[in-house]
């Protein structure tokens, strides 16, 4: 029987923020696909190095390295050590970002800023870099955001802000590249049970009992409802597909 091409065999993504989560997910599914793919990963090393471990297990090829997506001079690194070790670039996958839910009498510059240099401008520049690299066939740039930049969430009010900024962000690369042959989306998810998560006491908690009771699919998602989706936005399949918003939340918006 004759074997299934790869939708993304000879492509090289980085995905930020792999080392656990929706990110570690999309990695893999990247590298199942037949892509190369760099790991990043900020704090966990253990996490990436496993997440590279299991692709590499599979036949796929795949590094880990580190790099702080809020500052300038760790993402060029990371961008020239995945050029290093590839040779070429064609998929960024945006998927580095914090959330810290904060009711307003306690925003503080210092909350604004961490999500937003992270979530917004280390995106903004990941971008920029990855613009320079691509070569002359474009490339794939996939962002993701939250349902939260569009769903009116309390005490979300600078998450959301940044998340709103991420899709506004995208619409506007998306013109800006198109004529580089550079695809530029968005993937929303909806609430995701991750390691963050869980981290934060939200996974056995009632908001996300009510999340669920306002699903019309009736649960929250995870990781590999994600990962797909990724993979489409970065293959020929979605050729003329850019500046697109793909909420995946289960129905609820």
């Amino acid at each position: 029987m004759a074997t299934a091409t790869k939708k993304l065999t000879g492509k090289v993504a980085i995905v930020t923020g792999a080392s656990k989560g929706i990110g570690a997910a999309i990695a893999k599914q990247l590298a199942a696909e037949g892509a190369a793919v760099v790991v990043n990963y900020s704090s966990s090393k253990e996490g990436a190095d496993r997440v590279v471990a299991e692709i590499t297990k599979y036949g796929g090829r795949a590094i880990a390295v580190q790099a702080n997506l809020a500052k300038r001079a760790e993402i060029e690194r990371l961008f020239s050590d995945a050029i290093k070790a590839f040779e070429r670039l064609d998929i960024l996958v945006n998927n580095a970002g914090i959330y810290e839910f904060s009711p307003l009498e306690a925003v503080t510059e210092e909350h604004f800023h961490k999500h937003f240099d992270l979530n917004v401008l280390g995106l903004i520049l990941a971008s920029k870099e990855a613009a320079k690299y691509f070569g002359a066939a474009g490339g794939s740039i996939i962002n993701i955001s939250s349902v939260a930049s569009t769903k009116a969430l309390p005490n979300a009010a600078v998450y959301s802000g940044t998340k709103a900024a991420v899709d506004a962000v995208t619409r506007s690369l998306a013109m800006e590249l198109g004529p580089r042959k550079i695809r530029v989306n968005t993937i929303n998810p909806g609430m995701v049970e991750t390691e963050g998560v869980h981290a934060a006491g939200i996974a056995q908690s009632d908001f996300r009992k009510q999340v669920e009771s306002q699903t019309p699919l009736g649960r929250i998602g995870q990781p590999q409802d994600i990962a797909p989706a990724a993979v489409f936005l970065a293959s020929a399949d979605a050729a003329w597909i850019t500046g697109e918003t793909l909420f995946i939340s289960g129905g609820n918006r």
